[in-house]
């Protein structure tokens, strides 16, 4: 049975850091619901390869409505976070033991949420003094499974990583 994915995004997100996964998580039959500000409008990766259509907006949604949530990387996680909803979202998914996978920039969004404490977790090298001092176990792997919830990855080369160990937890 297909799971529910709720997937936080705006412009500059890494265009492959979310493609690649969509495609993984929908040919397994998962279902994923773009989210950001506005429903309806299209957000740009900074490659310029990708753009997607907003499903739905942060104010329209609740943590409860999806089984997991993905972070993609890029300069889109440092703009969400400065919005607290975005914030609160992540955090609910953390609190409440859900799968998140978060790569590349990703677990910025996890950091002001003050949700890596002690957990193992890997990220892109210039935000790792970040989630250290979060708190973060950081490990420099292509991918690290913490408590059977969170996923993380380096860089788009850790892809194939990241989308095999993500699809073992929604199973």
């Amino acid at each position: 049975m297909g799971k529910k994915v709720a997937v936080l995004l705006t412009d500059y997100f890494e265009d492959v850091e979310y493609t690649d996964p969509e495609k993984a998580f929908k040919e397994a039959g998962h279902e994923l619901t773009v989210i950001e500000m506005e429903k309806g409008k299209t957000v740009k990766g900074k490659q310029g390869q990708a753009s997607v259509t907003v499903d739905a907006s942060i104010d329209d949604v609740k943590p409860g409505d999806f089984d997991a949530l993905l972070l993609p990387g890029g300069f889109s996680p440092d703009q969400l976070r400065a919005d607290g909803r975005f914030v609160q979202f992540t955090k609910s998914f953390m609190d409440d033991k859900k799968p998140v996978f978060a790569i590349c920039h990703g677990p910025q969004l996890l950091i002001t949420a003050k949700a890596l404490e002690g957990r193992d977790a890997t990220g892109f090298t210039s935000i790792r003094v970040d989630m250290e001092y979060a708190g973060a176990n950081f490990h420099d792997k292509e991918v690290v499974v913490c408590g059977n919830q969170l996923v993380t990855s380096r860089t788009p080369d850790d892809i194939p990583a990241f989308n095999r160990e993500s699809l073992n937890l929604l199973k």
